[in-house]
């Protein structure tokens, strides 16, 4: 297993944060408008009209056709302890008139997000299934409207620590147990009896595919479907050690090197070229900064275990598989800058904190509930925290000595060093005893899944919840189908996976109960990689001129420096939710979302030492279609940044600094083999070039 993802949230955090500048001022006819509470709003100073569904009366709460209810629960079902918890759902019917033809509900990720808080993605990916069929999207207890958690320690804290995590569970009381994944599944059977639903059809992602099979074993005959999007089982062999967590990780790296020709010319594989960094950190930690995606100054040690974050968090995802291999050879070169710019990301990017510490968007008391009371431990659950902080320690003990290599190229002590809801081993050490009626680590014990179409999607880069997870999720279900979706990451259906295949096949799938062609899912470009990081101009391979160029090697340089600078840009602002952020080496840039596209603006952003690039980018959303841009280029004699001597000469023309150019560039983002096409000039010479697409 990888774990109930705590990275999963990183990336719903920006997206959430994003969320209003996505959303352009004509769709608002058409989107679910929110309450300060996070539900869809109704018509303001009119009375909500009520809808009978079922036995329950809803309340119209929003543009899209929404409706809202609660239904209260039992905190306990056995009784034991008194109370009641109010779960909240949203309900959307089918548009078209006659009969529906099945429910189809959304199950979130985490765990600790509201599944309502993620109603645009699973709206956008049931949409063309939504004549026909209802959708039905529940808060789990909990989280969002769902009674919340909010143990203020924990949901402020930058990261976790035993002593917060077992404070949380402590301040919850006798309440602790009871927020576990199969109350929460319960919960969701209840609302579908009381709404008169008798099967349905159930998506969820990350950890929602634990939630998933979790209700399949329980809930069985409620099912017609499930479709599990970066899927991880209830149990399997040395479980609570994540063993399939660094095979997958370095898979990733080795495979994307591979397939990039550029790094799978040099020798060794990329795990090779990064181990180089990881021994040069271990003999020499030291104090570092960086800035993040947001320009924000990030200070933190630069020590094996942030590369280990870096790599096994994926926090960017895209922007670290793209770059650490580049990063680490120009570390070991005496260029620090690429990798403690990529640490700098990653710490921002695993910060757990909602900038207002709202419980309501993200539950980090929910989050450590369902940790430490549904997947097995390392240690034993059962002890009280003394005698199971001793057994901890035995266990990783006989760990270094029977399987020394869990979590190469790092050490176990290196991984356990990364954040706790990251590394997962220590995160529930203290957590409160469980009562005997509620045993812990025993909801996949026994499990016997249901016979029914089971679809499973994994990422073939997903070192969250791996392949391999999937396929033995897959294996679980008697009719269970897995596929897998080349060079793609964590979570591929909803709008941010590098295609729109997965979501055409679950949609297929939702509709007829069969994939079809999964062609599609073999054809998903190879990343492009960063083939070097330079710090000067000079030192890069010149673009390749085209009929009627007339620029010099050195210029071509220029050209290259400039798309690769674009690149590098561009590679950022998915992850940026402050609408700036800076240059590798210098500069600023800002951004702007439009429903379809990207504009970014640049002002003397450098990637290399000796060149600014400013102008204007415009990119499609979703890294599907084309890339445009106008830059000024301007070769400057700023100092240098990073840990080598400027001196370096150019091993073509030695420009001007007073040469400046503007240049025209395009390439296709979504298909193999992209390139370049640049136009411009700089002072009287001409350019015509092309060069790969960065």
């Amino acid at each position: 297993m990888s774990g109930m993802p705590a990275q999963h949230r990183t990336r719903r955090v920006v997206l959430r944060a994003l969320a209003a500048a996505i959303i352009a001022p004509g769709l608002a006819s058409t989107l679910i408008a929110s309450d300060a509470a996070g539900s869809p709003s109704s018509a303001a100073g009119h009375a909500a009209p009520l809808r009978r569904v079922g036995n329950l009366d809803l309340q119209a709460c929003g543009a899209a056709g929404a409706y809202c209810g609660d239904l209260e629960r039992a905190l306990d079902p056995s009784g034991a302890v008194l109370g009641q918890i109010s779960v909240h759902f949203e309900w959307y019917p089918h548009t078209r008139t006659g009969k529906s033809l099945g429910t189809l509900v959304a199950t979130e990720g985490g765990p600790g997000f509201p599944a309502t808080l993620s109603r645009e993605d699973y709206l956008t990916l049931f949409r063309p299934l939504m004549s026909q069929r209802d959708v039905l999207i529940m808060d789990n207890r909990g989280t969002g409207q769902s009674g919340a958690i909010d143990c203020h320690e924990l949901q402020t804290a930058e990261t976790w620590s035993v002593a917060s995590v077992a404070g949380c569970g402590e301040s919850l009381g006798n309440r602790a147990s009871l927020y576990s994944t199969v109350y929460a599944t319960d919960d969701l059977a209840a609302i579908l009896a009381a709404l008169g639903v008798a099967q349905i059809d159930l998506y969820g992602d990350s950890y929602g595919t634990y939630f998933e099979q979790v209700f399949a074993v329980r809930h069985p005959a409620m099912l017609r479907s499930v479709v599990l999007d970066g899927a991880y089982p209830l149990t399997g062999p040395d479980y609570a050690w994540y063993p399939n967590y660094a095979p997958a990780m370095r898979v990733k790296f080795n495979l994307a090197c591979a397939r990039s020709a550029p790094c799978a010319g040099l020798p060794g594989t990329s795990i090779d070229h990064i181990l180089l960094a990881i021994e040069a950190l271990r003999a020499h930690p030291f104090a570092a900064k960086g800035f993040d995606v947001n320009g924000k100054e990030r200070r933190f040690q630069a020590d094996a275990s942030q590369l280990a974050i870096v790599m096994f968090g994926s926090a960017p995802a895209f922007t670290t598989a793209r770059e650490v291999d580049a990063a680490a050879r120009a570390f070991v070169q005496d260029d620090p800058l690429p990798l403690l710019r990529l640490m700098a990301e990653t710490v921002s990017a695993v910060d757990s904190r909602d900038p207002n510490a709202d419980a309501t968007k993200w539950s980090a008391g929910l989050a450590a509930a369902v940790m430490c009371q549904d997947p097995p431990q390392v240690f034993d659950m059962r002890l009280p925290p003394a005698e199971r902080a001793r057994d901890r320690d035995r266990a990783l003990a006989e760990r270094r000595q029977s399987h020394p290599n869990t979590y190469s190229p790092f050490t176990i002590d290196e991984y356990r060093a990364m954040p706790l809801d990251y590394s997962y081993l220590d995160q529930c050490v203290g957590w409160p005893v469980a009562p005997p009626g509620q045993p812990a680590s025993q909801v996949g014990v026994n499990a016997i899944y249901p016979d029914v179409p089971a679809l499973v999607i994994s990422g073939e880069f997903d070192s969250i919840t791996t392949p391999a997870e999937g396929a033995a999720v897959a294996g679980a279900f008697k009719r269970g189908v897995h596929v897998v979706i080349a060079n793609s990451f964590h979570v591929n259906a909803l709008p941010r996976g590098r295609s729109a295949c997965a979501a055409d096949i679950v949609r297929r799938f939702l509709a007829r109960l069969t994939t079809g062609d999964t062609a599609c899912a073999s054809q998903v470009p190879p990343l492009r990689l960063v083939s070097r990081f330079a710090m000067l101009a000079g030192e890069l391979e010149p673009a390749a001129g085209r009929p009627g160029n007339s620029a010099p090697r050195a210029q071509l340089q220029w050209v290259t420096a400039a798309v690769l600078t674009v690149g590098d840009v561009l590679a950022r602002v998915d992850s940026n939710s402050t609408g700036s952020g800076v240059g590798l080496r210098g500069g600023k840039f800002t951004l702007s979302r439009g429903r379809t596209r990207i504009r970014v603006q640049l002002d003397h952003v450098r990637w290399v030492n000796d060149l600014g690039v400013s102008g204007i980018v415009d990119r499609p959303v979703g890294r599907r279609g084309m890339v445009k841009a106008i830059v000024q280029v301007a070769p400057t004699d700023a100092a240098p940044t990073g840990g080598r001597s400027a001196a370096r000469a150019s091993a073509g023309d030695s420009p001007r600094n007073d040469s400046l150019g503007r240049l025209s560039l395009q390439w296709i983002e979504g298909v193999d083999h992209a390139v370049a096409e640049v136009r411009g000039a700089f002072a009287a010479t001409k350019v015509m070039a092309h060069t790969a697409a960065p």
